[in-house]
């Protein structure tokens, strides 16, 4: 019999399951007796690390914490560049970390970020990851991570989507600058996560294709996941994306891409499962069970997940996910009902 992560493992890697794997990020589901139940039955584990570090030799970060005057503990962090200071303040939330502001804030703030991204250096780190594979065990997937694509980046870690907008339209030839001294970085990514002891990776994700649109997904991600997936797939490593927006106008697009797989696809705000194996047949389509759904009564969450393996039958390339908090109220009763529904359903098929 399979483990949890043979399980895994085998269906990104294209072959027919037993029956299709419940996963769930190793920062969603607390220890406790329902935890020992899912994982005797068979739920695996994504623990999500990095086989690499980056440096800034020449940046000094400096944080204080403080709290404000609604009783919130905030960051803020310095970066002292050759350049000149950047800012962020950030608050940690239970999963995540809220960003009030980013690094970048004025058009003054251009040549500090340009030196942060040159100064990057990537240094591998083989030792923890693979220490790491072998103290979790087969309960457990390790997945690699490269940086966001270098548009996504700049939205997400560097300006936020509203100032990038402007800048996008205002100062589109500083923002491509920035853009060509991530790509660099990220470049220098891929052969160390290639050469490196973890199996699959993810390139970036978070994607809103309602703000980047078409043309900008095609000329300014696409060619990113090409140029990596080249240089993994010369190592057997497979390469992934965390796709969990609206992808109704960029489907056909992301499968012309060379990605193996598509992670946190999110069948409760775009096209559903059915739609996604019909557009990508030959791309691993591991969903996150929507977040909107933990909403939905134990029955129409077992039928629910019945209604998708279902739409993704015969069961290969598929795999269910959980990479979104759950109410903690009902995470127990749900994780259960859509373990009970994907063994029901495979043993009716007997």
């Amino acid at each position: 019999m399979l483990t949890p992560r043979a399980k895994v493992m085998s269906v990104l890697r294209g072959e027919l399951p037993s029956k299709t794997p419940f996963t769930m990020y190793e920062c969603m589901i607390p220890q406790c007796t329902v935890e020992r139940e899912l994982r005797n039955r068979g739920m695996c584990i994504v623990r999500r690390t990095s086989t690499y570090r980056i440096e800034r030799p020449n940046v000094t970060v400096k944080s204080i914490e403080f709290q404000d005057e609604n009783g919130r503990w905030l960051k803020r962090t310095t970066y002292s560049t050759k350049a000149g200071d950047l800012t962020t303040l950030t608050e940690q939330g239970i999963n995540t970390v809220w960003t009030h502001e980013h690094m970048f804030k004025t058009k003054e703030d251009y040549k500090a970020l340009y030196e942060f991204i040159k100064d990057s250096v990537i240094v591998p780190n083989y030792e923890s990851a693979a220490k790491l594979v072998n103290s979790l065990g087969e309960d457990f997937v390790v997945r690699d991570q490269i940086c966001l694509e270098p548009l996504q980046a700049l939205i997400s870690d560097f300006m936020g989507t509203e100032t990038f907008c402007y800048e996008w339209m205002d100062n589109r030839d500083e923002v491509l600058k920035l853009y060509n001294a991530l790509t660099e970085m990220n470049r220098k990514i891929y052969s160390v996560v290639a050469n490196g002891p973890l199996e699959f990776v993810n390139y970036g994700g978070n994607v809103v294709p309602a703000i980047i649109g078409r043309e900008n997904f095609e000329r300014y991600f696409m060619p990113h996941y090409a140029e990596a997936a080249e240089v993994l797939h010369k190592k057997n490593k497979l390469i992934g994306c965390h796709l969990d927006a609206d992808n109704t106008i960029i489907m056909d697009l992301i499968g012309q891409t060379p990605l193996d797989y598509i992670e946190a696809f999110d069948p409760g705000v775009g096209p559903s499962v059915a739609d996604a194996r019909q557009a990508w047949p030959d791309k691993v389509l591991w969903i996150n069970w929507p977040s909107a759904w933990h909403l939905y009564s134990k029955e129409d969450v077992y039928n629910k997940t019945i209604e998708m393996l279902e739409q993704a039958a015969p069961g290969n390339n598929f795999i269910i996910g959980i990479t979104e908090d759950i109410p903690e109220e009902v995470w127990q009763g749900n994780c259960l009902n859509i373990m009970n529904a994907i063994d029901d359903y495979y043993a009716s098929k007997l």
